[in-house]
């Protein structure tokens, strides 16, 4: 069996999906693509890109591209008002003081009213 060249492999798979019910679409190259996790950020730079559209959805596909991998970026703690002041209440201590503490817990309520209490004694 003789090797297919990239254009006949595409040319026939595009065939192959079409018979499937599928289309494809080559979108091109793009700036580049991120892909968030939990844990890090993936960055492509520069690849190309072909959309899959099959029926009730499309697939996108990543081709190519240097890849770099980043320490996603830490989002401010949001802390509202309503914890400030239960823990505040609760510990007896300044909306200041329990703010802090909240911070330093990362916004767990219990932890921060332990934290102040213990701070008391």
């Amino acid at each position: 069996m003789r090797r297919l060249s990239p254009r006949e492999a595409r040319r026939l798979q595009e065939r192959l999906f079409r018979q499937m019910g599928m289309n494809v679409k080559e979108l091109g190259e793009a700036k580049s693509v991120t892909i968030e996790f939990d844990d890090k950020v993936l960055v492509i730079t520069e690849p190309s890109i072909v959309a899959l559209e099959m029926p009730g959805q499309t697939v996108f596909q990543v081709i190519g591209g240097e890849v770099s991998e980043q320490k996603p970026e830490a989002k401010p703690l949001e802390i509202p008002e309503e914890d400030v002041l239960l823990v505040a209440q609760q510990a007896g201590v300044s909306p200041e003081e329990a703010r802090q503490a909240l911070e330093e817990t990362e916004g767990d309520l219990a932890q921060a009213i332990l934290l102040l209490q213990s701070r008391r004694q």
